[in-house]
C-alpha cells in the first residue's frame, strides 16, 4: 500500500496487517524536513512509532516535484529532506529496510523514442542527478508514476490504444533488437536508459503509481480501465525488454476521489469511495503488486499531491 502522507488513524489500522508500505512526506513538508531536527522527529512521529507493527518499506519524500513548472519552489528541499530523512533512519540502522527516495513523473524524461535513447530533459539535470547519486550511495530505488493513460490520451493520432492497454497483437515499436507490444515497458525503459545514460550508476526503479480513469475524460471508460489494470496486473510479473524480471508496482488508486476538483482524478480508483469493488479481477496472492491510496480509510477526505 502506498500513502501519500503519515495519517495516524490509517498507521495505526495497518499495524500488524501484514501489507508493506510505502509512506509519503507530503510536498507541503519537504522545506521544514530540510531542516534535520525536523526530520528526526518526522521519523520518529511517523516511522519509529509505528515500526515494524507497521512494515514500512519506503519513504516517498515528495510527489511528483519538478525543478520547472508548479512545484519547482519545492526542488531544492527534496534531496535535504531525504537525506535528513535517511540519516534518522540509519541512525536507528534500519537503512537496509527502510529505503528512502522520491517519486517522479514522466515529464522529467526529455526523450522517451526509441526507448534505448532515453535521457533526461537538460534543464532537469541539476536537480536529478545529485537524487540519483545518492540513491547508488544508498542502494535506494527511484519511485516512478508512469501512465501510459496520459501518453495515449495526449497523442491518440501517433499511440494507439491497444498498444496503451497492453491488448496489441504484435510488436508496435522495434528498438534494436528489442521489440515494444505496450506503451508502458517503452516508458519505464525509456527511464531505465535515461537513469543509464546519466553515468551515474545504477539504480532501479519502482512504479510507484499507474491507472486508468474509468471516466472523466478522453480514452475513459469502465472497460479501458478494466483491461488496463488486469492486463497491468498480469504484466508486472515479466518486466520489460531491457529489465526483464518483477516490476513492483503500485495501482492508483484505492478509492474513486469522489472529493477531487478535477473530473478525470475523480475516476481512478479500482474501489468506489462506498469501499463497494468497482472491477471484477483479483490479485492471486500476488506480492509484486500493490495498490496507492491516498489515505487507508474512505471515510477520511482523500488526498493526494497528484
Amino acid at each position: 500500500m502506498r500513502l501519500y502522507e503519515p495519517n495516524q488513524e490509517a498507521l495505526e489500522a495497518l499495524r500488524n496487517s501484514g501489507l508493506e508500505l510505502m509512506l509519503g512526506v507530503p510536498n507541503s513538508d519537504l522545506q521544514k524536513l530540510s531542516n534535520n531536527a525536523n526530520a528526526i522527529q518526522w521519523v520518529q512521529n511517523n516511522v519509529l512509532n509505528f515500526w515494524p507493527s507497521v512494515s514500512i518499506k519506503y519513504i516517498a519524500v515528495g510527489n511528483e516535484v519538478s525543478p520547472v513548472g508548479g512545484t519547482s519552489s519545492l526542488a531544492q528541499f527534496v534531496l535535504p529532506a531525504i537525506q535528513n530523512i535517511y540519516q534518522a533512519i540509519r541512525a536507528k540502522g534500519l537503512h537496509d529496510q527502510i529505503k528512502v527516495s522520491t517519486a517522479i513523473d514522466m515529464t522529467l524524461i526529455g526523450t522517451s523514442y526509441p526507448p534505448s535513447k532515453g535521457s533526461f530533459r537538460s534543464d532537469v539535470r541539476s536537480y536529478l542527478d545529485p537524487i540519483i547519486g545518492y540513491l547508488v550511495y544508498a542502494n535506494a530505488p527511484l519511485f516512478a508514476n508512469v501512465y501510459p493513460y496520459f501518453s495515449y490520451s495526449g497523442n491518440p493520432s501517433d499511440i494507439s490504444l491497444p498498444y496503451a492497454l497492453f491488448t496489441s497483437p504484435n510488436v508496435v515499436v522495434w528498438d534494436g533488437s528489442r521489440g515494444y507490444q505496450n506503451l508502458f515497458d517503452a516508458l519505464l525503459d525509456s527511464l531505465h536508459a535515461a537513469i543509464d545514460s546519466t553515468n551515474i550508476g545504477y539504480v532501479k526503479v519502482v512504479v510507484s503509481e499507474s491507472g486508468w480513469p474509468s471516466e472523466g475524460g478522453f480514452g475513459t471508460t469502465y472497460d479501458n480501465a478494466r483491461v488496463y489494470l488486469g492486463n497491468l496486473i498480469q504484466h508486472v510479473k515479466q518486466g520489460t525488454p531491457m529489465r526483464p524480471g518483477l516490476i513492483e508496482t503500485y495501482l492508483f488508486a484505492m478509492f474513486d476521489e469522489n472529493q477531487k476538483g478535477n473530473e478525470i482524478e475523480k475516476h481512478f480508483g479500482v474501489f468506489y469511495p462506498n469501499k463497494q469493488k468497482k472491477y471484477p479481477f483479483g490479485f492471486g496472492g500476488e506480492r509484486n503488486l500493490d495498490i496507492g491510496s491516498s489515505v487507508f480509510n474512505v471515510s477520511v477526505p482523500l488526498k493526494s499531491d497528484m
